[in-house]
């Protein structure tokens, strides 16, 4: 069997379990979902719009949340910090992002500024006080 038959076996067979998997749920959600059905809120600030695409209250999970958020020119989150790390991938635009990685501190200081753009990612530590702006 070529590399090629081999693929074409699987494509069916992945194709078939990801229909199967549609129809089971957790908790009365669909494991496979459309992102624009999904509820968006802008938790009362302008110009962003955030969706929970996986997460605990919603989905039953233990340890991982996933957001997709956007954002409109000029618009930010508040100063906020996690009991968890948290990753973000660009997919589009640029921004900047705040970071007070000693914000634990008495005297914390300035927070650190990094620019963000179209496909970057970053990281926050746990804790970290931190901001994200967009352009």
């Amino acid at each position: 069997m070529g590399v090629h038959s081999l693929i074409y076996f699987l494509l069916p067979l992945l194709f078939s379990l990801a229909v199967e998997a549609s129809h089971c749920s957790t908790q009365g959600v669909p494991w496979v979902r459309n992102i624009g059905e999904l509820p968006q809120d802008n938790y009362g600030r302008p110009g962003l719009s955030h969706i929970t695409i996986a997460g605990s209250l919603v989905h039953g999970m233990k340890e991982v949340e996933v957001w997709l958020q956007t954002f409109a020119p000029g618009s930010h989150t508040p100063i906020h910090r996690h009991s968890c790390e948290e990753v973000f991938v660009v997919l589009k635009g640029s921004g900047t992002l705040y970071l007070a990685s000693n914000s634990h501190l008495k005297y914390p200081g300035e927070p650190q500024k990094f620019p963000i753009f179209t496909n970057s990612t970053f990281q926050i530590p746990i804790g970290d006080a931190h901001q994200v702006k967009k352009d």
